[in-house]
């Protein structure tokens, strides 16, 4: 098949019938015209649709080394500079056309998938483990471009570190029974964003400090497997006028529970099971981070633009730009925005290959600027609301211009540079951006994307070379201890 255009990734979601529950019921219909999801499924086909556009399709695409068809660029395992810029740039693409607003836009599973794939000569005869799985696997999303939800995080029950589940019926996701088709799998995981709005489900662990043999596992199945269902949080669109919901209306993900009840996994897609030394270092080892990490900052770093833009016009609409505290803020945006390109430019300046001869964007720079996003886009939230201060409150809708009262909103809700309406419609972005259910999930969102900021930060600190600067102070001392 090779890249897929809008229509056909709709038809063929349509087609799943996956079991989805939304508020206590069980979603009937087609999804596409569904008012919780079109508007996601929407922007996504029209993300599919940049692959065929003629004036950018090879930088959207490349042939593929199996079929000679052309896929899609996030599925490349890049041996050369050449090729990590490609992605860049084909990222880019898809970034822009979403302001940086849809977290889980198809390129991040593609290369959290490829990432994985690439790397799956670690896993190379050792127990319960099936790296041609994962390698047929990749095989089939790249020449078919699925579409992947993955899920990772265990019920919140008990966060403690000695917590160990032990209850007469699964909580967290386990291997129930092995048969000859392959592992039974009852239980929950937690946060497939887009969940049960995608072709598949892609399942493995990340770390934690004790694994029950029985959780220790990565499998995918098809979204519409018997057995599977995603049970969704309360929506975040406010409605579908782009005008009063600017961004929820486009860009609502979803976040849904997936529960497996009793759900058999062939074992031709069971990636690797019951190895909890696998499951530990396989997250590490493998290429997952460097890949992944790459993709969220170059989203990133298009959604502080975005920022930046709306943050200036707010400005120039109220004529505030003449006061230092705005100066202030204004610089901690563009601070954040030039910190965030220079680590981008310095992981893919630093690029090295790995021991499978696939060049790997250098992942210090990259998680640098994982911790610092989370840290630094609640603030950026929050220079928006104070830019807007009250007017980012005081908002009629659309159909209040429609009215009539259209007159009074006119005359009282005019701003320096703009009249009621435009000005009106400029602060219900920011407004949705910062302030509305689907902007405060934004918040979350980026605040916790690869975690808990403090474990991020001891990764950090542990992982980091500091070698040869405690050997160049201690190098300083001795020297000087020789002139005394």
């Amino acid at each position: 098949m090779g890249a897929i255009n809008g229509e056909s990734y709709i038809n063929r979601l349509n087609a799943l019938n996956n079991e989805i529950w939304l508020d206590g019921e069980k979603v009937e219909g087609l999804l596409s015209e569904h008012p919780v999801f079109k508007g996601l499924i929407q922007t996504k086909a029209s993300l599919y649709d940049l692959q065929h556009d003629p004036k950018i399709i090879d930088e959207m695409t490349f042939v593929s080394p199996l079929s000679g068809k052309r896929v899609g660029l996030s599925y490349l395992m890049p041996k050369t500079k050449e090729d990590l810029i490609k992605r860049r740039k084909m990222m880019e693409h898809w970034a822009k056309h979403t302001h940086g607003i849809l977290g889980r836009s198809p390129d991040y599973l593609n290369s959290v998938l490829m990432g994985f794939t690439s790397s799956a000569a670690l896993i190379e005869g050792q127990e319960n483990c099936y790296p041609d799985n994962l390698r047929t696997f990749f095989e089939l999303v790249r020449e078919n471009d699925l579409s992947l939800t993955h899920t990772f995080i265990t019920p919140q029950v008990n966060r403690s570190q000695s917590y160990i589940e032990n209850t007469n019926e699964p909580i967290s996701a386990k291997v129930v029974a092995e048969t000859e088709e392959g592992l039974i799998i009852k239980g929950a995981r937690l946060l497939a964003t887009q969940g049960g709005l995608t072709d598949e489900v892609f399942v493995f662990n990340v770390g934690k400090l004790v694994f029950g043999e029985d959780e220790t596992f990565s499998f995918a199945v098809p979204s519409n497997t018997k057995g599977l269902k995603f049970i969704c949080r309360d929506s975040f669109i406010g409605g579908e006028s782009a005008f009063d919901h600017p961004l929820s209306s486009k860009y609502e993900e979803m976040d849904s529970i997936v529960v497996f009840d009793n759900v058999l996994v062939p074992w031709e897609r069971v990636f690797f099971y019951n190895n909890v030394e696998v499951a530990e270092k396989f997250l590490i080892q493998s290429a997952f981070h460097h890949f992944a990490k790459f993709q969220v900052l170059i989203r990133q770093i298009v959604k502080t633009e975005f920022i930046l833009g709306i943050a200036e016009l707010l400005i120039e609409t109220i004529k505030v730009y003449e006061y230092q505290h705005i100066h202030e803020k204004m610089s901690e945006i563009i601070v954040g925005l030039e910190t965030m390109k220079a680590l981008l430019d310095k992981s893919e300046n630093d690029a090295a290959p790995d021991e499978f001869g696939y060049l790997r964007p250098a992942i210090f720079p990259l998680k640098v600027a994982g911790y610092t996003f989370s840290k630094i886009y609640p603030r950026l939230t929050e220079i928006i609301q104070l830019i807007g201060a009250s007017g980012i409150i005081t908002l009629p809708t659309k159909n209040a211009f429609h009215s009539t009262i259209r007159g009074d909103l006119d005359q009282y809700l005019q701003a320096a540079t703009k009249p009621a309406e435009e000005r009106v419609k400029i602060f219900r972005l920011a407004w949705d951006l910062t302030m509305s259910s689907f902007g405060t999930r934004q918040t979350q969102y980026e605040r916790f994307f690869f975690g808990d900021t403090v474990r991020l930060a001891s990764e950090l600190y542990f992982t980091y070379p500091k070698k040869e600067y405690v050997e160049a102070v201690n190098s300083f001392l001795n020297l000087n201890e020789q002139d005394w």
